[in-house]
Parts: C-alpha cells; structure tokens; sequence
C-alpha cells in the first residue's frame, strides 16, 4: 500500500551480471498498472482490468484508450495488410449490457451481442463485431499468442476441458483447438521454436508439464519434458512458507532455453528445465508474467490520435 509506482522489468536471462537480470526500462507514475497485452515493443496496461492504457516504454508514448468494463482483452496484434494495430475484445452474456467509453474519437454503447470485437487503433473507426457461435459460453485465461497469423487464447468451454480459441487476424474468423488432454491445471500458452507450447502443473505446483503441438494442422500435441522444482529449496529460501497457493509460476521460452519463474514471498527464484535453481533475486515487489516484450523504438503512427497522448510525459518518471 506504501509503493508509488510501477517499474517495467524485461527479466534478461542472458546477462552476465545478476543485477543486469532485473533492470527497469520505464518507471510509471502510479502503483496499480498491471500490464496485461504485449506486442512489437508495445504495452497494454489495465488498472482494476477496467482502464486500459497503451505504451511503448522505450520511445516513452502513452495514451488512454479509456473504459472496457465487463470486456476481456484478448490480445493486440499487428494486421500486415493495412498497417494497423488491433485490439480483440470478448464480452461475455453476463456483461453484454455493459456501457463502455473508449478514447478513440469513437463514444459508443456496445451491441448486445455476445462474442469477440476488433478496433483498429488510432483508426477513428467503430467496434466491428466478429460473428461466431463458439464463443458463447467461453470464459478466458492468461495472455494470448500470436502464430501463423492467429491469436490463440485459452478457454475453458462451459464445463469442459481446456480448449484454445483460434482467431485468424487477416480473415477474422474463429475456430476452436483441442487442448492437451491431462489432470491439474492448465497454466498458459507461448511460442516455443515457431511451435505453440503449453504450460500445465500439478495442484501443489510442484510439477510443470511443457506440451507442444507438434503438428499445427492436425493438431498433435506432445509432451516435451517435466520439470520438477526443487521444492526443498524453494521452501527454505522462502522461510518454510508452507502456502503453495502464494507461489506464481511462469515458464518461458526464450532465445531457445526453456526456464521456470517463480515468485515465493520477496523472492523471484529461475529454475531451469532440469529443476535446477540456477538463480535467485530478492526483490519484494516483482511478479513474473508472461508477456514478451520486445523492445522498439520504432515510433508507432496511431499515438497521436488516442487521448492524453504525451512523450516522456506523465505518467513516466524521468530518472
């Protein structure tokens, strides 16, 4: 309750130094963003996930893109044939009334329809509604992930299994995969080698599955390895903390080395695909997600026309 701000942390497995690991790339102004959507250097910050924000942390943009309660936010992407940056929004029956304010040049009421909508950025355009049967009972977990121009997101489909909801950026169509069939929980999705990989564990959280879907088309899923955390560790780095449910687990994939995070009390611990705890950060305030943020500064053309639109302008703190 005492913190301020909210500093943006790439965790930079590949530096030499533990302190380089952990190094701020923007400092916000304000305590409770939380960034919920990533794409080419872009962020997508919510607070209470019912205001969203949009920046770039390296060129220092900001802008407000207003109001989105009762919406889930599915994902941002890049759409190649016009240039543009798209949002793709859910809006479930139980929240298909709800009015929302979005800083586009464009004040609407949303339709009551049930399903997902698209707003192109800084397009000065409306909502468009993306017709589709399969997303009516869908209710929406993690981040989402971009390959072979789709966003997969994961679901769960009424009281079934986990399943994947696929959304073809350039058709702007929706069909849904089958999910890996296994017990415990289903944690996420990410890109592992140009592959669709998923991440499941155990209700302790003690074992982590790494799946990937071998094959696209027939969807062909395998199970790549186990990791198995040295939980012995963990709980005596963690002071014996004995409450599992605390513990954030996030496995990533990057520049091909497949690795664990894990927040325990003040602790951020990476533990490797052999369950070998290879480092740890103390460091009270840091939570691990699953966005990848690849930093640009590359400045992106739809900025100027979204509301409280500043350069290296609150909320940033210059340092």
């Amino acid at each position: 309750n005492d913190v301020k701000s909210t500093d943006i942390i790439p965790f930079n497995h590949r530096a030499a130094l533990a302190a380089d690991q952990l190094h701020s790339v923007a400092r916000l102004d304000y305590a409770h963003f939380r960034p919920v959507a990533s794409s080419d250097g872009l962020l997508i910050l919510s607070f209470c996930y019912a205001y969203f924000t949009i920046c770039n942390p390296v060129t220092r943009q900001f802008a407000c893109l207003g109001r989105l309660s009762g919406f889930s936010l599915l994902g941002i992407y890049p759409h190649p044939p016009t240039g543009e940056y798209r949002l793709l929004m859910h809006s479930s029956e139980s929240t298909k009334q709800t009015s929302f304010r979005f800083h586009d040049r464009t004040n609407w009421k949303a339709r009551n329809q049930v399903g997902c909508y698209v707003l192109s950025l800084g397009s000065g355009k409306l909502w468009r509604y993306i017709d589709s049967a399969d997303t009516n009972q869908l209710q929406f977990s993690n981040t989402s992930v971009l390959l072979c121009g789709c966003l997969h997101c994961l679901v769960r489909h009424g009281s079934d299994s986990n399943m994947i909801m696929v959304f073809d950026t350039i058709a702007e169509s929706i069909r849904m995969m089958l999910a890996p069939v296994f017990s415990g929980g289903c944690d996420a999705l990410f890109e592992m080698d140009g592959k669709l990989g998923m991440s499941s564990s155990n209700d302790a959280k003690t074992i982590i599955d790494i799946w990937v879907l071998q094959e696209y088309e027939s969807e062909d899923w395998i199970l790549k390895c186990q990791i198995k955390l040295p939980v012995t560790e963990i709980k005596a780095l963690c002071k014996n903390h004995e409450d599992d449910e605390l513990w954030d687990v996030v496995a990533v994939h990057a520049d091909g080395k497949l690795f664990v995070l894990i927040k325990c009390t003040e602790w951020l611990l990476q533990v490797d695909m052999d369950g070998k705890l290879v480092a740890t950060f103390h460091h009270k305030g840091v939570r691990p997600t699953q966005l990848q943020l690849k930093q640009s500064l590359v400045p992106h053309a739809f900025f100027p026309s979204l509301h409280g639109y500043v350069v290296n302008g609150w909320p940033f703190i210059r340092e």
